[in-house]
């Protein structure tokens, strides 16, 4: 059913309007929504309404009317008063409130289509069916973004109230939310003239949003655009990778995208006992699973430079042949002289193969 606060904020709408009083009851005779002081009708009177054929009845003071949720009685409307007036207004409310019935429902139906769409829950033929009841473009170039913020308490919704405030269903947007933690954005690229960069905006504005307006540190990963609306669960499953990976291999990264996981997506698709396999085959005994930040730092930074030495000890502020005792002392104790390509790259897929088995521990447990 209809959120009570919805219904409360339309009869009060209409009250400012006409002036006139509105409460909407329960079929048990209970209000949910009111503009009375008071409400003073028993439940019996309510029950014997319900129960007539007729579509409206005046009682004592009031005067009552069904709101019909596909031909069936769902609410009871009391209007204050009798005249001509009073009926109009109730006619007019009862309209209103069926409308916001409808537009409740498709949203809850449109949420439910989402939903069953990114889980791969649905025929081919019912997804182009339901997408044309619902109003909803199948052809549409799309892409799914993942949210992980932490919730700052229980019922905290602060994280999807943020995204939902951003993008809208007027724009082609679409915002569910998983639980606490997760928000799903299903973006329309229909207007983008370069779709890769309006993904990588949009991301970094959810990141920022969410850290000035609620001090959320928040994480977003997304897939890549598709083009039809059945094609909506592979980037829904692109972007849970990219979450996965960018976690994994890419901690001090807030926004990792499918389409730049590079090795890391590699990696995260290995069986277990083939990575431990390519450890023991490349180091023995001496996996090295256990390096002091020191030597993380040297071996991060001369990858990132592409093993320039004099701009990584630059960079480091260290003497050149400080790092090159470093980049010795690192040969010894794997076997690997990183400043060949090949031993770095073996280096690079290791330290990664080892992220990703450390990974694997923690999630067992």
């Amino acid at each position: 059913m209809i959120a009570n606060q919805l219904i409360n904020s339309c009869i009060a709408e209409l009250k400012e309007i006409s002036k006139v009083d509105f409460a909407v009851l329960e079929l048990d005779g209970t209000a949910i929504a009111t503009t009375m002081d008071k409400v003073e009708i028993s439940p019996l009177s309510v029950r014997s309404f319900i129960d007539s054929t007729a579509d409206s009845q005046v009682i004592g003071n009031y005067h009552l009317f069904r709101i019909l949720d596909d031909d069936v009685t769902a609410y009871v409307l009391l209007v204050s008063g009798n005249n001509d007036n009073v009926y109009l207004m109730g006619r007019v409310a009862v309209s209103e409130l069926g409308h916001l019935m409808e537009a409740y429902k498709e949203k809850l139906d449109r949420n439910n289509f989402f939903q069953n769409l990114l889980l791969d829950n649905m025929l081919l033929v019912d997804i182009y069916n339901r997408a044309k009841k619902l109003h909803i473009r199948p052809d549409v170039r799309r892409a799914v973004f993942i949210i992980e913020a932490e919730a700052k308490e229980a019922g905290d919704n602060s994280a999807v109230e943020i995204v939902r405030s951003l993008f809208s269903d007027v724009t082609g947007d679409f915002v569910t939310a998983v639980d606490e933690k997760e928000v799903i954005l299903i973006k329309s690229l229909e207007d983008s003239a370069d779709e890769e960069e309006t993904m990588k905006n949009t991301a970094a504005t959810i990141v920022d949003m969410m850290g000035a307006e609620a001090m959320i540190k928040a994480r977003v990963a997304y897939g890549t655009a598709v083009g039809e609306i059945r094609e909506v669960s592979k980037s829904y499953k692109e972007a849970r990778m990219a979450l996965d990976v960018g976690k994994i291999f890419y901690a001090e990264r807030n926004v990792a995208s499918y389409s730049s996981l590079g090795i890391g997506r590699l990696i995260y698709q290995l069986p277990e006992n083939l990575c431990q396999i390519f450890l023991n085959e490349i180091f023995g005994e001496n996996i090295p699973d256990h390096m002091d930040e020191e030597t993380l730092l040297t071996i991060n930074k001369f990858f990132e430079n592409n093993l320039n030495v004099s701009e990584t000890s630059r960079q480091l502020f260290i003497h050149r042949n400080t790092l090159v005792y470093r980049i010795e002392k690192i040969e010894k104790a794997s076997g690997l002289d990183i400043r060949s390509f090949e031993d770095a790259l073996t280096l690079k897929i290791a330290l990664m193969v080892v992220k990703y088995l450390k990974y694997l521990e923690t999630r067992e447990y």
